[in-house]
């Protein structure tokens, strides 16, 4: 469908903030065990207006409109890279390679395998996110990950195996070298997709289909590097990367404790050139367009996201969930990072799981670090899982980390 976005409208920002508000005094009462329902009611009544008002706003349409996608430009534009593209049929999956200048068409798996191997694995990197990192620095010779991660490291080793027969198939031996793309069906973005064995050395990013992946590869970098850094509230680090990040850059706003609030970061991400939000994220899988970053005043969500004129160039979300994503309709994606990709966003880091607070630190440094070498974001992130393979915990992270889009 062609992107339509709502303009300039203060009635929707202020029942946004309203939402908001609602949300947090939600989550105090929770937190100090007195009675929440009636505030939970007021809470879906403002999301309810909030819908309401959105659907009936006037949207102006993005440039171009639906066309055909012209396989030639696709193969072509790769140039060295991979693109599979796994589609449902029926009760069975499929896989298009495109590559090497031709596509090549391959039978894979079934859905339910898939589905129930996901759940498998998603389980696993809970299990992970919940044990301490490694004391021992990354890179490490130890032999074998510590008892207590242990069982889940095993459960995940052999997930990634069968995820990987039944999603591609034969088809992982057509792949060829060079970085990949895969385009999943809708209800299958939330795999860790370098959990796969012939993944796990390989540049992969993540795209919702080829087209948003041509654009996305063609978005162009603004001329001012301005770098946003942010941590919201309750970490169990406090977001100890963010100071850490700060001194890498030299044009960089940082946002932290009361000064990290929905208004401040939306203003300051508009049109930069990376922002990095490290806080609580929450998917709401009955509404996923209020699914949500936690800030200092309350959840900044999907729908404030898509008021931004310009997305950042870059973004990345050391957050829970933050990269999972509702299917809807014939592979419409509805979640956190679905409205930044039509706004200009070339790329996004995100997890597809709970993340470990402790090892999302190291990690998170180590990103910024091969960022400013030049790698993209997912020669960074592989380079990462290289880096860490020898701890369960970090590693556990860095599987949940993908890269969305193709920064």
């Amino acid at each position: 469908m062609p992107p339509v976005r709502p303009g300039d409208d203060r009635e929707l920002a202020a029942d946004l903030s309203a939402a908001r508000d609602a949300a947090s005094r939600v989550a105090q009462a929770q937190a100090s065990g007195r009675p929440a329902a009636a505030l939970r009611q007021q809470q879906r009544a403002l999301e309810d207006a909030v819908r309401a008002r959105v659907m009936r706003a006037p949207g102006s349409a993005g440039p171009g409109g639906r066309r055909e996608l012209d396989p030639g430009v696709l193969l072509a534009a790769l140039d060295g890279a991979w693109l599979v593209q796994i589609v449902s049929i029926g009760a069975e999956l499929h896989v298009l390679v495109c590559g090497g200048g031709q596509v090549r068409h391959l039978a894979a798996g079934r859905a339910d395998q898939a589905i129930r191997a996901t759940e498998l694995a998603r389980f696993g990197l809970r299990r992970l996110a919940h044990s301490r990192p490694s004391r021992d620095p990354p890179g490490d010779a130890r032999e074998g990950p510590p008892d207590s991660a242990g069982s889940a490291f095993a459960l995940l080793e052999v997930t990634g195996r069968q995820l990987e027969r039944t999603l591609l198939g034969d088809a992982v031996r057509h792949l060829g070298d060079g970085p990949l793309v895969i385009v999943p069906p809708g209800r299958f973005h939330a795999i860790p997709w370098a959990l796969l064995p012939s993944l796990r050395d390989r540049v992969v990013s993540v795209a919702p289909s080829a087209r948003a992946w041509l654009r996305a590869r063609a978005a162009t970098p603004p001329a001012r590097r301005h770098a946003v850094l942010a941590r919201g509230p309750g970490l169990g680090t406090g977001g100890a990367e963010v100071p850490a990040l700060a001194p890498l850059y030299d044009d960089v706003t940082v946002l932290g404790d009361a000064a990290a609030t929905s208004g401040r970061l939306l203003e300051a991400m508009d049109g930069a050139w990376l922002a990095h939000v490290a806080a609580h994220g929450t998917f709401r899988a009955d509404s996923p367009l209020f699914s949500s970053l936690r800030m200092a005043d309350g959840p900044l969500t999907v729908y404030d996201f898509e008021r931004l004129r310009r997305a950042p160039h870059l973004l990345i979300l050391p957050c829970c969930d933050s990269g999972r994503l509702a299917p809807a309709g014939a592979d419409e994606l509805l979640g956190l990072v679905s409205s930044l990709l039509p706004l200009g966003t070339a790329g996004v880091v995100a997890s597809v799981a709970p993340l470990n607070d402790l090892a999302a630190v190291p990690l998170m440094l180590a990103l910024h670090q091969r960022l400013r070498s030049g790698q993209t974001l997912a020669e960074s992130l592989c380079a990462i899982r290289r880096q860490v393979r020898n701890d369960p915990v970090l590693l556990g992270a860095a599987w949940s980390l993908v890269a969305l889009g193709a920064g």
